[in-house]
């Protein structure tokens, strides 16, 4: 099997060798970039399972690097490290699509456990073999392809709000939990990721607005549910 492929970049020349030196005794090929614009190069030129991304650094920040590299490869997973906790930081992380977000100091374990489960949950979703279509009131979902059809065209989609989508169409009418719908497609219902679904499920509930009779219903306390009405 081959070894996943980190980008990791990082302005403090110890932590960033630290890191590097640690995920490739783990046995990951870990290549280590000192500020955004080495690291966008470095992205342009070759392909990575995972970008772990410092937020501020010189040239060059992590949020705008992460935002180029979301422009050209919209489901790359990226992790956010940040020496602040700030609620600000983690809006903004969701906004340009993060996977993860963790705060300085933290420890190597905690990285290479939320390292693992991301690729765990992004390696899955290449096996999962689903249904290729879901119907429902206006919309045709192409799962395979990404793509929301209604009669105003064809939207595509990012992989979070296709997975949600999916999940939503088989369960139709049904509730779905929160902490059902976050470790099936996040791997845990930690507060971050809960917080990133929320985000998601905003976005979808935009898209739905072509058709006023397919609604996604908030069930406080429990989850949601995808409802269609005659």
């Amino acid at each position: 099997m081959n070894k996943a492929k980190l980008l990791v970049v990082e302005d403090d020349p110890n932590l960033g060798e630290i890191l590097q030196e640690y995920l490739q005794m783990k046995g990951y090929d870990t290549t280590l970039c000192r500020d955004g614009e080495e690291g966008w190069n470095k992205f342009k030129k070759d392909k990575f399972d995972l970008c772990i991304l410092d937020i501020m650094m010189p040239k060059k920040d992590g949020f705008t690097l992460g935002k180029e590299i979301k422009m050209v490869a919209e489901n790359q997973p990226i992790i956010y490290l940040t020496a602040k906790n700030l609620k600000e930081d983690i809006i903004a992380g969701l906004k340009v699509g993060a996977d993860d977000y963790i705060t300085k100091p933290f420890s190597m374990e905690e990285l290479l456990l939320r390292i693992g489960a991301i690729l765990k949950r992004t390696q899955k979703s290449h096996e999962i073999s689903p249904l290729k279509n879901y119907n429902f009131g206006d919309f045709i979902l192409h799962y395979d392809e990404q793509v929301l059809e209604s009669s105003e065209g064809k939207h595509k989609l990012t992989s979070k709000e296709n997975e949600l989508l999916r999940l939503l169409a088989s369960e139709l009418n049904k509730n779905v939990s929160r902490t059902h719908a976050l470790k099936q497609i996040w791997g845990d219902d930690s507060y971050f990721n809960a917080r990133s679904m929320d985000v998601y499920l905003s976005k979808i509930r935009k898209l739905l607005k072509v058709d006023p009779k397919v609604q996604i219903i908030t069930l406080h306390g429990e989850g949601f549910k995808m409802v269609v009405t005659d």
